[in-house]
């Protein structure tokens, strides 16, 4: 068995995108790590980052905090080439991030609606969650010291990628 594959053809060169955290939102009791991705600007149109914010308010399970939810997550707007993404995720069991994945077209940023499809993210979105994922290991689970919530919060996301 071959395991030579087809070449990969790019529709366009990959463009590096800034991602920056943009806010700490309270969402219904849980504290919410927001963060902005833009093709073609330095940040998402405001509109929809507040639907991304929405769309986490319609998700997060209530009530936020239980014996294997801690009322903390991140969530992800991304004014991709396109269409809009908003990923919600959120820290349950210790070590699992549930997710949902939100989309809309270009021209209507705050009209989020669930993704249809099997999409996690792209590579840009993903460099969030290799953050927030090694974030989460090195402040809560190990903490030499001990699980410290405050200093995951803290810890924050920007670059290109």
């Amino acid at each position: 068995m071959s395991t030579r594959q087809g070449p990969v053809v790019l529709r366009r060169p990959h463009s590096p995108r800034a991602i920056g955290f943009l806010d700490l939102e309270e969402v219904g009791g849980w504290a919410v790590k927001v963060y902005g991705i833009s093709a073609w600007a330095e940040t998402p149109r405001p509109a929809l980052v507040a639907a991304t914010v929405e769309a986490a308010a319609s998700v997060l399970p209530s009530p936020a905090r239980t014996d294997s939810r801690y009322g903390i997550g991140f969530a992800v707007a991304h004014d991709a080439a396109d269409r809009c993404f908003a990923l919600v995720d959120w820290w349950h069991g210790e070590n699992e991030i549930h997710q949902r994945l939100f989309s809309a077209p270009l021209e209507q940023p705050d009209a989020l609606g669930p993704h249809p499809g099997e999409a996690i993210g792209c590579v840009w979105e993903l460099a969030v969650t290799d953050f927030e994922r090694r974030a989460w290991l090195r402040h809560v689970l190990a903490n030499p010291e001990g699980p410290d919530t405050d200093a995951y919060l803290t810890a924050r996301f920007a670059g290109r990628v």
